[in-house]
């Protein structure tokens, strides 16, 4: 059962902005430290793709804070939340810290696609409830 959706649309050179501003600063705000470290990586080799993987991050977890339903409000926040990959290259979400059994506790499984463009990125996410009859509605949430 769909507990929830979420999309988000980020505009690359507003990230760019963001980095050229306050530089790493920004990009340890928004990313956990395994994606920090492919940042970092991407950006040395190639700045413009360092600074679209930033950008589809911010999407994604955009997306998957409206699909959860708290947007960025605890236990949500930029670094509990990760994308990472499946073996078959699929990305997926990998919750921590008080995130992982806020989800745990409403059962909730994730699907996620992200895709940029040279001005755009854009992420799309349904969260589910696995095995359960938990609800959206039927489940408080932790703010």
């Amino acid at each position: 059962m769909i507990y929830g959706i979420g999309t988000d649309i980020c505009d690359i050179r507003r990230i760019a902005q963001s980095l050229e501003r306050h530089g790493e600063r920004f990009a340890q705000k928004v990313l956990t430290d395994a994606e920090l470290a492919t940042w970092l990586r991407r950006s040395e080799r190639w700045p413009a793709r360092g600074v679209s993987f930033v950008a589809t991050r911010f999407a994604v977890k955009e997306a998957f804070s409206k699909a959860i339903g708290l947007g960025m409000h605890m236990p949500m926040t930029w670094r509990h939340c990760e994308v990472g990959h499946w073996p078959s290259g699929q990305p997926r979400i990998i919750t921590h810290g008080p995130l992982t059994p806020w989800c745990e506790e409403r059962k909730l499984h994730f699907h996620v696609t992200l895709s940029d463009e040279k001005e755009y990125a854009v992420a799309f996410c349904i969260a589910e409830v696995q095995g359960g009859a938990a609800s959206h509605a039927s489940l408080p949430l932790m703010r």
